[in-house]
């Protein structure tokens, strides 16, 4: 089986290392604290003048929660027009009402200004209120894969749902495991979900210097090319 490592990065030099590290797809994010937002113009133009692997920016206007106002709604709409315009090669969206249910008509919308990109639904699945007729819905949008943790804080942790939404979606569509994804689970959960598709970030602390007048220091997680490269080595090695 050919396995596929997407890293989920948050500034263009994590991108650049991710590739360098030999990553199959970039997550392209802004604000990874907040759980990732849309990404500027600026940065993702370039990292596709800069990368030659696919480059799928997430859409999401703000952190916190996946009800949007019609005005949200508007900033995604666009956002979405201007990553087609710049040729990414796919998206990360999604939305839920205030039920818990995944919000169709305007997904539908989106996913059908982001053709003929590729469209990922990104981790509100994990918030829906019923995630295996969640999964019958997102499936009947169209998109072409759906990044969980197995509706757990770590995917580690949601191994057995995993594997059961991947069994219940076949060929149809790719459940893509996410959330705390390390060198030291990634093979565990590869063999026991029988998933092929992975999302991590494969980040380490990095120091920037210090600050002359304050005295501290600037530390920041990135991606580590050999972090990816690992995981890499352990997905080539899986039987």
């Amino acid at each position: 089986m050919s396995f596929i490592l997407e890293i989920c990065a948050g500034t263009i030099r994590s991108a650049i290392a991710a590739q360098s590290g030999g990553a199959d797809r970039i997550e392209l994010c802004d604000n990874l604290a907040s759980g990732g937002t849309t990404p500027s113009f600026g940065m993702i133009f370039t990292a596709k003048k800069l990368l030659n692997i696919p480059i799928f920016p997430i859409i999401r206007p703000r952190g916190g929660d996946f009800f949007y106002s019609k005005e949200e709604f508007e900033i995604m709409k666009k956002d979405v027009i201007c990553c087609n315009k710049l040729g990414c090669e796919g998206l990360v969206l999604g939305m839920l009402n205030r039920d818990g249910s995944i919000d169709k008509d305007r997904c539908y919308e989106l996913i059908a200004l982001a053709r003929p990109m590729q469209v990922s639904f990104h981790r509100a699945f994990d918030r829906c209120n019923d995630l295996e007729k969640g999964l019958e819905e997102i499936i009947g949008l169209g998109c072409d894969r759906v990044l969980s943790s197995g509706g757990e804080r770590y995917a580690f942790d949601g191994i057995q749902r995993l594997k059961a939404l991947a069994g219940q979606a076949g060929k149809r569509i790719s459940i893509m495991p996410g959330s705390g994804i390390t060198d030291k689970n990634i093979a565990e959960i590869a063999r026991e979900t029988g998933t092929y598709e992975f999302h991590g970030t494969a980040k380490k602390l990095f120091e920037y210097g210090t600050d002359p007048v304050s005295k501290e220091s600037f530390q920041s997680f990135e991606t580590a090319d050999e972090n990816v490269s690992k995981l890499k080595e352990i997905l080539a090695g899986i039987r």
